[in-house]
């Protein structure tokens, strides 16, 4: 199985569902740190519809400015489009397999998706 992780190195979630993927020899895992390769506005748009998720639900409130900059209660393009262009507001780790994506906090949510 393929599985492919918004990965952010410094976030501990983030780390301990990548080590939840590597520790599975059935997963082959491709690792984007998207802070230094954000995804497009619609790669995002994809990866939140097949989460059944909102992107305003997906936002990253804690340090960052999103809500100075009143994006939870922007339209979802407004959030898609701030999130592309500012990846730190991008809340993580996303993990996408054929079977779906979610948003894995807490980490053990990615064996949904296994």
């Amino acid at each position: 199985m393929k599985a492919t992780i918004w990965h952010n190195p410094k976030c501990g979630t983030s780390r301990k569902t990548l080590a939840i993927l590597e520790n599975l020899s059935k997963v082959d895992v491709t690792v984007v740190e998207y802070l230094k390769e954000p995804p497009t506005t619609e790669k995002l748009a994809q990866l939140y519809a097949d989460a059944g998720m909102s992107p305003t639900e997906a936002l990253r409130l804690r340090g960052t400015d999103a809500e100075e900059r009143g994006l939870p209660d922007a339209s979802a393009e407004e959030v898609l489009a701030a999130m592309a262009a500012d990846p730190i507001l991008i809340n993580r780790p996303l993990v996408e397999t054929e079977k779906g994506v979610r948003l894995c906090r807490p980490q053990d949510t990615v064996l949904d998706i296994l």
